[in-house]
C-alpha cells in the first residue's frame, strides 16, 4: 500500500518539491513529479535547473527519449510511467494513479485555500485506509 507523506507550511511549494526530488535522487530513488497543468511542470523544470547552483538533479519530461533512464520525470498524466517509486504531487488534485506508487508526497503551503484542498485529499486517503505521515517543514 502506498505510503503518504504530507509536508505542511511550505513557503515556496516549488522550491520544497525541488528539495524532495533532490533528496530522493541522492537516495537513489526515482521520482515522478505530477501535475495535469503543463505550466506548473514548466515552472518546476526551471526550478530544478536553478534551485541550487552546486547540485544538479537529472530530470526530463515524460515521453523524452531518455525518460526510462532519468531519475526525475515530469508528467502531466499517469500513462506509461517508467517506474513507480516516489510520486510528488505538484497539483491541488489527488493523482488518480497514486496507488501504483510506493510513496506519495503532498506539499501544503500555509495559505488557507491550499490547506483546505489538502484537507480534502487527506480525508480521501484516510477514508481508504492509507497510512499518512504529517511533517511540519522547518526553516
Amino acid at each position: 500500500m502506498t505510503r503518504i507523506d504530507f509536508y505542511h507550511y511550505a513557503e515556496d511549494k516549488q522550491r520544497f518539491a525541488c528539495r524532495l526530488a533532490a533528496k530522493a535522487f541522492e537516495q537513489s530513488k526515482r521520482v515522478i513529479a505530477w501535475s495535469p497543468d503543463p505550466q506548473v511542470l514548466a515552472d518546476f523544470d526551471r526550478s530544478l535547473w536553478t534551485f541550487q547552483s552546486i547540485r544538479f538533479v537529472p530530470h526530463c519530461m515524460l515521453g523524452a527519449a531518455v525518460a526510462s533512464e532519468t531519475p526525475v520525470i515530469l508528467a502531466a498524466s499517469g500513462d506509461e510511467l517508467p517506474h513507480h517509486d516516489v510520486l510528488i504531487n505538484l497539483s491541488d488534485e489527488e493523482p488518480p494513479f497514486f496507488p501504483t506508487f510506493e510513496r506519495l508526497l503532498e506539499i501544503v503551503s500555509a495559505g488557507d485555500e491550499d490547506k483546505q484542498r489538502a484537507r480534502g485529499r487527506y480525508a480521501s486517503y484516510k477514508k481508504r485506509g492509507y497510512e499518512i505521515t504529517v511533517n511540519a517543514i522547518e526553516g
